[in-house]
């Protein structure tokens, strides 16, 4: 059986990682049968999450995953759309990957009460005399990457309105349609599900969160796509 490597349910989410809900509604979409487990992370192999092993054939990167399932299996994720909104999708799928991805990653780690909240729980196997200083190792590299990246460049008003301008095209492109392109779910909704969801969890405090909340459909979306695809959902770092 087809194997997904998970970090497992955590803040109240399907998956601590956007890219790991991803990755799994994909292969809900895709009527695959699977199986998930959480002990991976180690032997990732670009030292990340998602990844699967589908009958000893490693695939890594939940982009790639989508690959892999249309190639392997047939599986159009996109059928439903025309050529001009495949391509829409894809490119709506990069914008929240490259935008709405980093504010999360810098909410959750860079703000002291959020990472305390939250990921501090991950750290939990580290042994309590070295585990602050592995948390701020870690954290370290995390605003270094966020630098580098561009996103804490940006000073808190200029984030607004970066952000608010991102859930309002995104509340745009959705309108009144149950999924993002159509009746039917598509591929970007696998994506759109895990990094909206993310970032309209109420476990943290957030400026995206906030904006989100202030558009009823993209709030409506995500809890009828929870309803929909992943109805229980344990928190297995509270456990």
């Amino acid at each position: 059986m087809l194997t997904l490597y998970t970090f497992g349910p955590a803040f109240g989410l399907p998956d601590a990682s956007p890219f790991v809900v991803k990755a799994e509604m994909l292969l809900k979409l895709a009527g695959l049968p699977y199986q998930t487990d959480r002990g991976g992370f180690r032997r990732a192999p670009k030292g990340k999450l998602p990844y699967i092993d589908d009958d000893g054939e490693i695939v890594a990167d939940s982009t790639l995953i989508r690959l892999h399932i249309e190639r392997k299996y047939g599986f159009d994720f996109d059928a439903a759309l025309t050529p001009a909104q495949r391509g829409a999708a894809w490119m709506f799928e990069k914008a929240l990957e490259d935008h709405f991805y980093w504010h999360v990653v810098q909410a959750r780690w860079c703000d002291d009460a959020n990472f305390a909240k939250g990921p501090a729980a991950f750290f939990k196997a580290v042994p309590w005399p070295v585990r602050p200083l592995a948390q701020a190792f870690i954290r370290r590299k995390i605003r270094n990457t966020l630098h580098g990246q561009g996103t804490s460049r940006f000073t808190p008003a200029e984030q607004v309105q970066l952000l608010r301008r991102g859930t309002q095209a995104a509340a745009q492109l959705l309108g009144d349609k149950p999924y993002f392109f159509g009746s039917t779910p598509c591929g970007a909704d696998a994506t759109a599900f895990g990094f909206i969801a993310a970032a309209a969890s109420p476990h943290f405090d957030m400026t995206l969160r906030d904006e989100i909340g202030m558009h009823p459909n993209l709030v409506d979306y995500v809890k009828r796509l929870r309803r929909e695809f992943f109805p229980v959902v344990e928190d297995a770092v509270r456990a």
